[in-house]
């Protein structure tokens, strides 16, 4: 029997409807206007301290405990965008938007956090302070970043910081937290391979850029099977090839794209110096012009030890100790906490989320256009939120 917090129970449904309202109404990165006030509004509602507009469209709620008398704080982070998705469900709270849907359940995610809110306000049984972090422009925008950029560490001086996100696949009723790396860096690079274009019947008149491209091709798949220790992890994915327009034509040039994903930020930098040296292997060896352009982007989600051994304790508490998943293997995708956990400790756990509801096609994972957050799972997500703040803030 799970250990919900009997007023948080009782309060499921309407937590719930909130999530649906905001299911209804996705907004895309820095453009969550219409969440944003929700948040505040419901903030404020609740005598809560609340402040808006940081990182464009964050929202930030502060609240203290009881005594007042401790200088110690941390935050728990929900994000907020949806994702430029057609949404393909035929229940009632289906969005209410072309071409946009919350598909990764962000907005079971802002209405868990204002659910715990609602209680930590009322009851205030912790020592210290508990800042509620509701960031924009997770999906591949950086919000995190920018709400850094625009001061919260200088603003909200937290000593911790904390995550939580969804998890289908995983049966309602779990938790998954690893100590370490929890989830990949996501870097993008733009390759544009230069060579000389010609007829097809007479190649040895130009400088073929496709078959220099897809050397550059082959050659990125040794990084990971010959040159990565075969104990890291790393992914480099070529997803798109684009060249000429004819049959009988060779193109003067190619366009590559496509990601590169690592678990640590020695992986990481090595793989990005590896692929600059093939390019200048490959520039040389066939006579071509490579311009070799790489785009960091978000950098491995890391869990520090402590804190991800509380959170396991924390939601043991809640579901048992065997329904704690720990030392799970982290997954290649990647999420923009990391930028939080580059600054202070912390801890970003996953949440069952069971069989993803997918209409007639069954069950479905994060970002398809069938899938939606389980509202069962809400209670569960709003006593971890208030049981981490009350056991990391509890008295001394």
């Amino acid at each position: 029997m799970f250990q919900i917090i009997p007023e948080v129970a009782a309060r499921a449904d309407a937590i719930g409807a909130i999530r649906r309202d905001i299911h209804a109404h996705p907004e895309l990165a820095f453009d969550e206007h219409r969440t944003a006030a929700l948040v505040a509004e419901r903030l404020e509602a609740l005598g809560i301290e609340t402040h808006r507009g940081i990182g464009q469209t964050g929202v930030v709620g502060v609240i203290h405990g009881k005594t007042g008398a401790s200088t110690r704080a941390i935050a728990l982070r929900a994000d907020m965008d949806a994702l430029p998705i057609q949404e393909r469900n035929v229940f009632e709270h289906r969005s209410q938007h072309e071409g946009r849907m919350h598909a990764c359940g962000h907005d079971g995610h802002t209405a868990m956090l204002l659910g715990a809110a609602e209680y930590l306000a009322q009851t205030r049984n912790f020592d210290g302070t508990v800042v509620l972090v509701f960031q924009p422009a997770e999906e591949g925008q950086g919000g995190g970043a920018a709400m850094i950029a625009d001061g919260f560490f200088e603003r909200f001086p937290v000593e911790a910081v904390f995550g939580m996100h969804n998890w289908p696949g995983m049966a309602t009723g779990r938790f998954g937290v690893t100590p370490g790396p929890m989830m990949a860096s996501a870097d993008r690079f733009d390759i544009i391979v230069k060579g000389h274009g010609a007829h097809a019947a007479m190649p040895h008149q130009g400088v073929d850029p496709l078959v220099a491209a897809a050397h550059l091709v082959q050659a990125f798949q040794t990084i990971v099977s010959r040159i990565t220790d075969p104990l890291d992890a790393a992914v480099v994915s070529v997803t798109q090839f684009h060249a000429g327009d004819a049959y009988n034509v060779i193109p003067g040039d190619a366009h590559l794209c496509g990601t590169v994903r690592a678990l640590t930020a020695a992986v990481r930098a090595k793989t990005r110096a590896t692929m600059q040296r093939i390019c200048e292997g490959v520039e040389l060896s066939h006579g071509v012009k490579i311009d070799f352009q790489y785009h960091d982007g978000y950098p491995p989600t890391v869990n520090t030890l402590n804190e991800a051994q509380m959170c396991r304790e924390v939601a043991a508490g809640i579901v048992g100790a065997e329904a704690v998943d720990w030392s799970l293997p982290p997954s290649m995708g990647a999420e923009d906490f990391a930028y939080f956990l580059e600054k202070r400790p912390g801890c970003y756990v996953w949440l069952g989320n069971g069989a993803a509801t997918g209409g007639e096609h069954g069950a479905c994972m994060l970002h398809n256009a069938r899938y939606d957050f389980n509202d069962e799972v809400i209670p569960l997500g709003v006593t971890y939120w208030v049981r981490l703040a009350e056991h990391y803030l509890a008295a001394r």
